[in-house]
């Protein structure tokens, strides 16, 4: 692919950091990190959502995110899931699917703990996915959090934790005119990663 021309294709890890950095560096890509997720109920309905990649690297790809939301629920009961980041000004796409484990209670508290205050008495307040009478409500719990909670060491929550995706496949696209585009696939076969260009 023409954005990996100087790169090895045996890790797609390396392909990732390529891509990511580019998106981290141009001007008209206001949100790098946004990846819509999708997960799957336990009657099988797939829904999805946009979180934000916190960390990554060899070992996947982490968000953060309340554990009794409808994705926890949904990750808890089946850990299967795929993630898509979409740079439109750069014309690529990334999917990766995976397999999400949670991530320590010391990796948690670390993320927690670097947050804005507003943002962890937010993740206090929520009852993320539940019906919600009204915004002044959700405004009203906020404040009540705000007073009850310590101003400077806040503990994490031990409904809120990161998942980590271990993904066995990751896909590179570089959108092209007339749909000619340029897709290739890794796919984890026997603790290697294998690659081969796909038909758009």
């Amino acid at each position: 692919m023409s954005s990996e021309n100087t790169m090895s294709l045996e890790n797609p890890f390396n392909v990732f950091k390529h891509w990511f950095e580019k998106a981290q560096q141009h001007a008209h890509v206001k949100y790098p990190d946004a990846m819509n997720l999708a997960t799957v109920s336990a009657a099988g309905q797939p829904s999805n959502r946009t979180v934000l990649l916190k960390h990554w690297d060899e070992a996947g790809f982490v968000f953060y995110t309340n554990l009794t939301s409808r994705k926890g629920g949904e990750i808890s009961a089946n850990g299967k899931v795929s993630v898509c980041f979409h740079w439109d000004a750069m014309d690529v796409q990334i999917r990766i699917e995976g397999v999400c484990a949670q991530v320590d209670d010391a990796q948690a508290d670390i993320y927690f703990d670097s947050r804005p205050m507003q943002s962890r008495v937010g993740a206090w307040a929520s009852k993320q996915s539940q019906p919600l009478a009204s915004h002044a409500h959700l405004l009203k719990r906020v404040a009540k959090q705000s007073l009850k909670l310590p101003l400077g060491k806040m503990h994490r929550p031990d409904f809120w934790s990161g998942f980590r995706i271990v993904p066995h496949r990751i896909e590179f696209m570089q959108m092209k005119d007339y749909r000619l585009h340029e897709r290739r696939e890794f796919k984890l076969i026997d603790g290697h990663w294998v690659n081969g260009l796909l038909y758009p």
